[in-house]
């Protein structure tokens, strides 16, 4: 049973997502992160970054306690160990890894500065949120035309898709379907799958 330590954000949502996809025993541990519970003792001793997520597979690689941190690892992680959602064809692949950076660094780091300077800062300041609106839909058009004529966005499902569909899924409202009718369908597509239901629980059942 794989301890995943996770709050509803998008990185949290990712290792849910994909340990529910992927089949693997897993129990979620919410950290509540707005409440400070990532900075309690007991979760520094998994991660001492204070991150989420992070997850602690006892029956890791060897047979031996695995401690892993970073969404995109954790995702990574999931797929090798169940064997599942890894592109067999090299093409595919190397596109879903790319997918894969780009959720972790360009639109997640987006993403963050969006929640900061929306939701954190003290003084809204409009050229900044302009600023990186236009910059998150940008990466989102590129995505809009990477899934045109594609269900999803190397082949079949992929750790690819884990990784990016929670920033469109908490986010969608900035995204309609009118400009994006790919991403909205691929939206749909994902929101249809079981795993993806399960792993979305954190955020929907609250």
């Amino acid at each position: 049973m794989i301890d995943v330590y996770a709050w509803r954000t998008t990185n949290g949502l990712r290792a849910t997502i994909a340990m529910a996809e992927c089949g693997l025993p897993h129990r979620v541990i919410p950290i509540d992160v707005g409440a400070g519970a990532n900075r309690a003792a007991d979760y520094l001793r998994v991660n001492p970054s204070a991150q989420i997520p992070a997850i602690v597979d006892p029956d890791g690689p060897g047979g031996q306690p695995l401690v892993l941190a970073q969404s995109g690892a954790i995702v990574l992680y999931a797929c090798q160990k169940s064997g599942r959602h890894i592109p067999s064809d090299s093409a595919d692949y190397f596109c879903a890894m790319q997918w894969c950076m780009q959720a972790a660094s360009d639109i997640a780091g987006t993403g963050a500065a969006m929640n900061q300077v929306e939701n954190v800062a003290p003084e809204k300041v409009p050229s900044t949120i302009e600023l990186f609106h236009k910059r998150f839909l940008r990466y989102f058009g590129i995505a809009e035309k990477q899934l045109q004529g594609r269900d999803y966005l190397a082949g079949s499902a992929s750790f690819a898709d884990f990784m990016l569909y929670p920033n469109y899924a908490l986010r969608r409202n900035a995204l309609p379907a009118s400009d994006f009718p790919a991403l909205a369908a691929w939206g749909d597509r994902m929101a249809a799958r079981a795993g993806v239901q399960e792993g979305m629980r954190l955020y929907t059942e609250r």
